[in-house]
């Protein structure tokens, strides 16, 4: 039996995965017929690199994809392209109905897609821009701090003179009587 699954690859904590089709008796990371893609679930949303036609020619030859490589499949259209042409070869549907459908799931799925890593980079803009917010708040808050303190040094290297000649002249009345 053939399956399509996934070879992990990469260090410890930083894994990636390959999209292999293999002998379903071949250890997980050892042989392989053919690699079809990359897959790499660290970045946000996760990076699917695939040889469509490729992974497409497979299925519809037999081979069985893994839940997680299945999951992968439909998420980029080759699932619901197997089953249009499924319907085709059928003749419950003609092959521009099929290809139409699929242009227009695969239009729709981009936009999301697309939505998602916009909404992530503007919540990531969002983050920083609170973080320089917070850093310049508590920067002034030193400065005033500091500030504060030079002027009370100040305060207090004017008032020692001025008490120092005022306590002289006490002194001298004393001596003097």
């Amino acid at each position: 039996m053939v399956k399509i699954r996934l070879a992990r690859r990469g260090r410890k904590k930083l894994a990636m995965f390959d999209v292999v089709v293999a002998d379903a008796r071949a250890p997980r990371d050892g042989r392989f017929i053919e690699k079809i893609g990359t897959y790499n679930p660290l970045t946000n949303p996760a990076s699917i690199v695939l040889n469509e036609d490729r992974a497409f020619e497979w299925l519809m030859n037999g081979a069985q994809p893994s839940d997680t490589v299945k999951a992968m499949l439909s998420y980029r259209g080759i699932m619901l392209r197997k089953h249009l042409q499924i319907g085709v070869v059928k003749g419950a549907i003609t092959q521009e109905q099929a290809d139409k459908k699929l242009a227009d799931w695969l239009q729709a799925k981009d936009a999301k897609i697309q939505a998602k890593k916009d909404t992530l980079s503007q919540s990531k803009q969002a983050q920083a821009k609170a973080r320089r917010d917070a850093e310049t708040k508590v920067r002034e808050a030193r400065a005033e701090a500091i500030r504060k303190k030079q002027q009370a040094a100040e305060a207090a290297a004017q008032a020692a003179p001025a008490a120092e000649g005022a306590e002289a002249p006490a002194e001298n009345t004393e001596a003097q009587g």
